[in-house]
Order: C-alpha cells, then sequence, then structure tokens
C-alpha cells in the first residue's frame, strides 16, 4: 500500500505542475511539502512514466535533419529552412532565417564580422529589426568592401545597417576585397585606416559569412571584387569548389591558397578561431561550396535549406 500512496503523491504533484500552472514552491506550500521533495517527485514523475513529454513538431522545422547535420560535421548548431524556394525567394527565406537567429543569440558587448558581397548576408540585414537591447559592442568588416560605385553601396548598408540594428560601434574596411597585384595589397596595408581596420578581424566572436560558389555571384560580379576567368579556372584545375570570404576551397575544406596573397580580409585560419563563425547559404548549386566549408571546419553554425541539408547527409554525398 505504501507504494500506492507515493504514486498518488507523485501524480497529484505533477498534476499541479503540469497541469495546474504552478510553481514547484507554490507546489510545496499547497502540500506542505519542500521545495527538494517537489522537485525529486517531479523527476519520479518522469520515471514512473506517469508524465510522458512528446514533443510535437511544427510545419516547417527540420529538427531531424539539423540534429544529423550537428552530428555528422560536428556543428554547434545546424539551422535547416523547410522551403522548395529558390533564387531570389531562397535569399529571402534564408535571410528570414538568419535574422531570426543572430537577433535572439547575439550577445552584450559582441563583436560581430560580417563578410561584405553576400546577397544572403543583404537578406538577412534587410529582414532584421532593432534589438530591444542594444548589444554595444562592434560589428566590424572582415573582407574588403570597396568596388564599383553602383555596388559599394550594398557593402556599406550591409555593415552601417546591422550596427545600427545592434546599437553598436561600426568598423568599415576601406578597401578592396580582391586587388590585381600583390603589391597593390603590400601598399594598402601600410594605410593607417586599412591597418586599423584589419586590427579588429582577431577580436571578433562572431561571424557572420556567406559560401560562394566558384562562378561568382551578382553582387559579387557587379562590384567588381572578382578573380578573371583564367584564374577561376586554375582555381577548378587547383580542386576548388568554393570560398568563404574570397578564400578558396576544396572538396574536403582543405585551402587552396593560389590567389589568397591579393585578398584584403580574414584569413581562414583566422575565421577558424573565431567563437561563433555562422555559414548562411542554400541551393544547388553552392551545395559541393556549403559541403567543403563544413568538412573544412570553417563555418561551426550553419543556415541552409532543406534539399541542401539533405544532400549533405545523404550516403554519398558528391565531391
Amino acid at each position: 500500500m505504501a507504494r500506492v500512496h507515493e504514486l498518488r503523491l507523485i501524480a497529484k504533484v505533477a498534476r499541479l505542475y503540469h497541469e495546474g500552472g504552478l510553481k514547484q514552491n507554490e507546489i510545496a506550500q499547497r502540500l506542505n511539502l519542500s521545495q527538494s521533495t517537489v522537485s525529486r517527485l517531479l523527476v519520479r514523475a518522469m520515471n514512473e512514466k506517469i508524465v510522458r513529454v512528446s514533443v510535437i513538431v511544427p510545419t516547417g522545422a527540420c529538427p531531424e535533419l539539423e540534429e544529423e547535420l550537428q552530428k555528422r560535421f560536428g556543428l554547434q548548431e545546424a539551422i535547416v529552412v523547410d522551403t522548395a524556394a529558390d533564387g531570389d525567394a531562397l535569399l529571402k527565406d534564408l535571410g528570414a532565417a538568419a535574422a531570426f537567429y543572430v537577433e535572439t543569440t547575439v550577445k552584450a558587448g559582441e563583436i560581430v564580422g560580417i563578410s561584405s558581397w553576400s546577397a544572403t548576408l543583404l537578406a538577412m540585414v534587410d529582414a532584421m529589426h532593432v534589438l530591444l537591447r542594444p548589444v554595444n559592442g562592434e560589428v566590424v568588416q572582415i573582407l574588403g568592401g570597396v568596388g564599383r560605385p553602383e555596388a559599394e553601396v550594398h557593402a556599406a548598408h550591409l555593415t552601417q545597417r546591422l550596427a545600427k540594428l545592434f546599437g553598436s560601434t561600426v568598423r568599415l574596411l576601406p578597401a578592396p576585397g580582391v586587388v590585381g597585384a600583390i603589391a597593390t595589397r603590400e601598399a594598402l596595408m601600410l594605410d593607417p585606416y586599412v591597418r586599423e581596420a584589419l586590427s579588429h578581424i582577431g577580436q571578433v566572436t562572431m561571424a557572420l559569412v556567406g559560401i560562394g560558389a566558384i562562378e561568382p555571384s551578382r553582387l559579387l560580379a557587379a562590384s567588381g571584387n572578382v578573380f578573371s576567368p583564367r584564374e577561376l579556372d586554375k582555381l577548378r584545375k587547383s580542386g576548388a569548389v568554393g570560398d568563404v570570404c574570397l578564400r578558396f576551397f576544396d572538396a574536403d575544406g582543405k585551402p587552396v591558397i593560389d590567389l589568397d596573397d591579393r585578398v584584403v580580409g580574414m584569413s581562414l585560419p583566422q575565421l577558424r578561431k573565431v567563437r561563433r563563425s555562422v555559414g548562411i547559404a542554400g541551393g544547388k548549386p553552392k551545395h559541393a561550396a556549403i559541403l567543403g566549408a563544413v568538412r573544412g571546419k570553417w563555418v561551426n553554425v550553419l543556415i541552409t535549406d532543406s534539399h541542401t541539408a539533405e544532400y549533405m547527409v545523404s550516403d554519398k554525398p558528391g565531391r
């Protein structure tokens, strides 16, 4: 009989907590128990199967895919957007998901780095809202944003608007993302404003980056920060499948560094040291690039679409 009475008490505590909405200290006062006893009885309710938890996954959520991506690639977090969209509609869906992630996880005083020439990041910033509590940190441009005048406004908009939304200081990088010669980059390194901007890159605690395929995106192509067709062909022959911040890597994520010495911005080793490196990309043309980026551990948080995620966890994803 003693066990029946114990189970009765467990059930009463469980009903008050789960159905009555009472807090543990309120239950303790009502039943003349200690709060530690109430806590122990709630654990017993789970163990005795008096209380069973059932999670109803809402339409549009992909928790199993997210968990598989995290397990397979050692990601801190994966966010999978269930969408059949492509083109600009896909950018909008990914941007909205990234905006929610950043708004809900950015910390006070955070130093956020953002790449310049990503349409997905632009969609993210356009979907964001002013934070109720200012971050009061810094937003650092981690890839040169100088280019053709008609495109350069995007880079400035991206960095400055994010800083305004966060209530943070902005650190612009006044240089092109790609220069024509090594000597040009060396000359830029002598500029005090460029040096100061680059010095902040090592302090970034959260990096927001797009993941590019070998073929440059419309935004990147319009900016003028691109390599020549001959150079891109050379990258392909070297095994490159994609880039992060114009730093190229192969299908296994290993760096292909032929053109690194002409890029002004965060390097791959610097990116790997960032506590949270958030890659935001999707779509079939970027499958190999996204897979290479996570295999190389250049990003440790991935926001992508469901079709890309399914490709990544398939038995034999392409290389």
